[in-house]
C-alpha cells in the first residue's frame, strides 16, 4: 500500500464510476484490519502513528468512493478535468429554468404531499443524471462532457437537501 495511491488503487478497484458499494465496504474492512494501530503495538509509537494515518486515508477513500457525486468529481479530477464548482456555475438555460420552477414549487408547497411530489421529481432527475454520468465516464471515457453533468448534479443535490429540510420542518 502507498499513501500516495489514488482511492481506486488504494482499494484495489477499477477506475470506474459504477462501483459495488458492498465491495468498497469489504475492502475497507480488510484494509482497516491490516492498518489498525493495535497491529503495531509492539513496534512503538511511530509505527502506530503511521497506522493511524493509514486508517484515516482508508476512511477518506471509502467515503469519497461511496458517494456518487464525490466519486464522479474525483474521477473527473483524476482524468485532468477540474470540476471548478466554485468558479464555473454556468448551466444550460433549460436546466436553470427547471431549477427556478422547482424553487417556485418548493416555495408554494404547503403539505407533505406537495413536498413528496417535488422529492420524487428531483430523485428521478438525480437517477437520470447518475446514469448519464456512468455512461459518459465508464463507456465513453468522455470526462470533458461528464463534468458539466457533475456540476449540474451538485445543484440538484443542494436543492434535494432543501426539500428534505422542508420535509423535516413539517415533521417537527
Amino acid at each position: 500500500m502507498n499513501l500516495q495511491s489514488d482511492d481506486f488503487e488504494l482499494l484495489g478497484l477499477k477506475r470506474l464510476f459504477h462501483q459495488d458499494l458492498s465491495q468498497i465496504d469489504a475492502r475497507k474492512q480488510d484494509l482497516q484490519r491490516l492498518a489498525h494501530p493495535d497491529q503495531f503495538a509492539n513496534q512503538g509509537v511511530a509505527a502506530q502513528r503511521i497506522a493511524m494515518q493509514w486508517s484515516v486515508r482508508i476512511n477518506e477513500a471509502c467515503q469519497r468512493l461511496k458517494d456518487p457525486l464525490k466519486r464522479a468529481a474525483y474521477l473527473c479530477e483524476l482524468h485532468g478535468v477540474s470540476v471548478h464548482a466554485d468558479k464555473n456555475t454556468a448551466m444550460p438555460a433549460d436546466f436553470l429554468m427547471q431549477q427556478m420552477q422547482w424553487r417556485e414549487d418548493l416555495n408554494a408547497a404547503h403539505s407533505a404531499d406537495d413536498l413528496e411530489k417535488i422529492r420524487r421529481q428531483v430523485n428521478r432527475v438525480k437517477r437520470e443524471m447518475l446514469q448519464t454520468i456512468e455512461h459518459l465516464m465508464d463507456e465513453q471515457q468522455n470526462f470533458d462532457h461528464a463534468v458539466g453533468t457533475v456540476r449540474a448534479l451538485m445543484f440538484v443535490e443542494r436543492f434535494a437537501a432543501d426539500v428534505d429540510q422542508r420535509i423535516d420542518q413539517l415533521d417537527e
